[in-house]
C-alpha cells in the first residue's frame, strides 16, 4: 500500500513526492534543443515561402516564430554549456527531497 506522497513506479519500486518539484524540476534539454532545431527550420522556410506568394502577414507571423525560437534555442544552449547543474547526467542523483520545515 502506498503512503501519502508516494508515486507508484514500475516493477514495484516507489518513490517519494518531495512536493517541490516545480522548484527542483530538470529539463530534458537535448530533447528542447532538437525541438528548438526543427521550430526554427519551419519557421525559416514558412517566412521565405510566405514572402515568396506575398503572404505579408503569414510571413511576420513565421518571422516572430522564427525570434522566439532562437531565443529559446539560445537559452537552451546556453544551459548545456552550463553542464551539470542544468543538464545532470545518469550518475548525478535527484535534488534532496523537502524534509518540511519552514526553510527559514
Amino acid at each position: 500500500m502506498l503512503e501519502a506522497g508516494q508515486v507508484p513506479r514500475l516493477g514495484g519500486v516507489t518513490a517519494v513526492r518531495s512536493g517541490n518539484e516545480p522548484a527542483t524540476a530538470r529539463s530534458a534539454l537535448r530533447l528542447r534543443f532538437w525541438l528548438s532545431v526543427w521550430g526554427l527550420l519551419w519557421a525559416v522556410f514558412g517566412t521565405t515561402v510566405f514572402s515568396l506568394v506575398g503572404r505579408p502577414g503569414w510571413a511576420a507571423a513565421c518571422g516572430v516564430l522564427l525570434l522566439v525560437v532562437m531565443v529559446d534555442l539560445t537559452m537552451v544552449l546556453r544551459h548545456l554549456h552550463q553542464g551539470p547543474h542544468w543538464q545532470p547526467g545518469r550518475d548525478i542523483p535527484p535534488y534532496e527531497p523537502d524534509h518540511g520545515g519552514t526553510g527559514r
